[in-house]
């Protein structure tokens, strides 16, 4: 965001410009006109506004950032008018409300007490739609006080001695095994907690070992299988800096990596089942390219006993589950473990949003909240813009709420189609993909709930010329013939995921559990696709009627 000063010192202005390097620059552009704005134009207001007329300008505002933040799934679902009025998720609601807060706090000195004011009153006024963010899904913190945190006390006393600073605590939480409680209330722009550089562990670690040489001769292995296997040691080493680190990490991880057969079996029909199979085929395959080969040739670096694929399958979930991007003041990103960091768990509607770079001034990594944080609530940190199949296979849990990243792929063969009338053309998008239905706001004709891009790629593959402008009886009747192809693919699906006993089954292991969980999640976004598709044959058969002579 831009922001640029008036000459008239009663009002001020502020102008939301698209990024030419985003690579949805021109599908953004379009939708902004089509939204009313011109995406070059300035929006003013005056000191002495009316707090309606202060409201309005935020909300014009809003309306245009939501756009601005929008990455490429919010944009495939979302990117139409209609559902750009209101919140698209809590994701791109909180980026739209920073960026504007971010403007506001760099916005050039006011020069009277008026402005000054009408400044302070925005500024108050996105803290407060903030804040009704926080209110619309706000999770409820119970706290196991019969179960110790002994480890993990220890090592937050560790790192407070290492040069942590923290205004969080750690506790066992009700479905969330361990997570970071807030000590105190913390308001939007605090620093939960501060890490410093010297007890992160990263690539530097590596270089500094005695199996470096070795591994570096290693065709094909990469930085991060390298300290991956430096971790598998330095977890038995008992002189280790990190020792209260590794000591404090449960001995499973509970992946979807760890699913057992059972499991595996109960998430026949979806997707999710191949996901898993190709990835633990992919740490089998990469571990017996290593071992016993590294073993075998140098035995006292690589102990046999310490690099067995159980524990090589345990440390892939520590990296997957634990691990953060992290860029460092020499601007290289590092994968890192980041003690103390992993306690804070991942929500839909995080208080961390932005994180993960250095600070030059202070060589630290700091964690500042992007909400409020009340005392004794739990502190969420975002892992990023992931579905739960990659959550359950990676981390090991579904988050709670309506997840806006939980797409179901569709294979398409993707050809080269003329301009949509709904904004760019369904070309532009190199895939195509569906989620549930409840999320849109769109349910009138042409769109209902469904995906526009999606809708448009199914038309034009039966006639590329496609308008709606006359509700021709051809055109109706092309449109009944799309939901109905769209709905014979998800009765299939449908079929594949059923299961009589799915929601009978309670007295299952943990993986089984979770794999039900999934399987649940699934149906529901299918069922949601089939109910749009039905409502809107129903729709359009009214529409034929009226049409009738």
């Amino acid at each position: 965001m831009d922001i640029v000063k008036d000459g008239n010192n009663d009002e001020f202005r502020l102008v939301l410009k698209l990024s030419e390097t985003d690579p949805f620059f021109e599908k953004k552009q379009k939708l902004l006109v089509a939204m009313g704005f011109d995406p070059d134009i300035s929006l003013c207001i005056k000191s002495s506004s009316t707090l309606d007329q202060l409201n309005d300008f935020l909300d014009a505002l809003v309306r245009r950032a939501r756009l601005v933040n929008f990455n490429e799934i919010e944009l495939y679902f979302g990117g139409d008018v209609i559902n750009l009025k209101d919140c698209n998720s809590p994701r791109n609601e909180m980026e739209a409300l920073h960026s504007i807060l971010e403007a506001i706090d760099k916005s050039p000195s006011a020069e009277n007490y008026a402005t000054k004011n009408i400044q302070q009153c925005l500024r108050e006024e996105i803290i407060l739609r903030i804040d009704n963010v926080r209110k619309k899904i706000e999770e409820e913190t119970v706290i196991i006080k019969d179960f110790g945190c002994d480890k993990e006390k220890g090592l937050l006393d560790w790192g407070v001695e290492n040069g942590v600073k923290t205004k969080l605590d750690i506790a066992r939480v009700e479905g969330a095994g361990r997570g970071a409680i807030a000590k105190e209330d913390l308001q939007v722009g605090d620093i939960a907690m501060e890490i410093p550089v010297s007890i992160i562990i990263s690539e530097e670690l590596l270089y500094e070992s005695e199996m470096f040489p070795i591994l570096e001769k290693v065709d094909g292995i990469s930085e991060e299988t390298m300290l991956l296997l430096w971790s598998m040691k330095e977890k038995y080493n008992k002189n280790s800096k990190f020792k209260l680190y590794f000591n404090s990490l449960p001995d499973d991880f509970q992946t979807g990596l760890s699913f057992g057969i059972s499991a595996v079996m109960a998430l026949d029909g979806s997707l999710l089942l191949e996901e898993i199979m190709l990835a633990k085929e992919h740490l089998r395959t990469q571990y017996d390219e290593l071992f016993p080969a590294l073993s075998n040739y140098n035995p006292n670096i690589f102990p046999p006993e310490l690099y067995t694929w159980e524990k090589f399958l345990w440390a892939c979930e520590l990296w997957y589950s634990n691990s953060m991007k992290v860029i460092f003041t020499d601007g290289k990103l590092r994968t890192c473990l980041i003690p103390i960091a992993g306690f804070l768990n991942h929500s839909i509607c995080p208080h961390i949003m932005n994180y993960g770079r250095i600070d030059a001034k202070t060589n630290s990594l700091k964690f500042p909240l992007s909400r409020k944080c009340g005392l004794g609530e739990q502190c969420f940190l975002s892992y990023g813009n992931l579905s739960s199949s990659h959550l359950l296979t990676f981390y090991g849990f579904l988050p709670k709420g309506d997840n806006p990243f939980d797409v179901i792929p569709l294979d398409f063969d993707i050809a080269q189609d003329v301009e949509s009338e709904f904004g760019a053309s369904a070309c532009e998008w190199s895939s195509h993909m569906v989620r549930g239905t409840w999320l849109s706001k769109n349910n009138e004709m042409f769109y209902y709930g469904l995906p526009p891009p999606l809708l448009d790629h199914l038309r034009r593959a039966r006639n590329p010329a496609w308008r709606s402008n006359d509700l021709t009886q051809e055109i109706l009747e092309s449109e009944i013939d799309v939901l109905g192809d769209l709905s014979s693919t998800f009765e299939g699906m449908m079929e594949a995921l059923s299961d009589e006993e799915l929601e009978e089954r309670g007295n299952e292991s943990w993986d089984v559990k979770l794999a039900m969980e999934f399987k649940i999640l699934q149906r529901r976004i299918v069922s949601s696709i089939l109910t749009s598709c039905n409502a809107g044959c129903d729709l359009l058969q009214s529409e034929l009627l009226k049409l009738a002579p």
